[in-house]
């Protein structure tokens, strides 16, 4: 059997490393939705990293085919696609929300000015440690 290198060696290590990625935004999500967070914004601003489950728009401005602004990407969201690979909002955006942020934390390729100063979202579709990541869609 010819050796994909675009796959890696072992499944099991992809499910260790998803359940451990997955465990740990579990436990972020419930630290944040647990605290009796009011309107006030509680940290100065929100730095985001990681990948399509996060990104808001990052590849649209790319050479890239993996893209999420068209239909039926964010049909839920206001405004309609974004660039997020969901119908709406991403937990990123709900945890701003919680974190008294007026607004979505604009994405690197939108973030302006003074923008900048309360946060910037870096994540980006195929994004990865390994070097492999994103070989295929660019």
């Amino acid at each position: 059997m010819p050796h994909n290198n675009y796959f890696p060696n072992s499944i099991s290590s992809i499910t260790h490393n998803t359940l451990s990625i997955m465990n740990i935004r579990i436990v972020l999500m419930v630290l944040v939705l647990s605290f009796g967070i009011g309107s006030e914004q509680q940290v100065p601003c929100y730095f985001i990293f990681g990948d399509s489950l996060v990104d808001n728009g990052n590849n649209n401005q790319l050479t890239s085919i993996a893209k999420a602004n068209y239909a039926p990407y964010g049909i839920d969201f206001p405004g309609g696609p974004t660039g997020r690979c969901s119908n709406g909002k991403t937990s990123v955006d709900v945890i701003a929300e919680r974190l008294g942020f007026n607004g979505h934390i604009p994405s690197y390729a939108s973030a302006r000015g003074r923008d900048i100063l309360r946060g910037v979202n870096y994540a980006s579709v195929v994004a990865g440690i390994r070097e492999e990541t994103g070989q295929k869609l660019g």
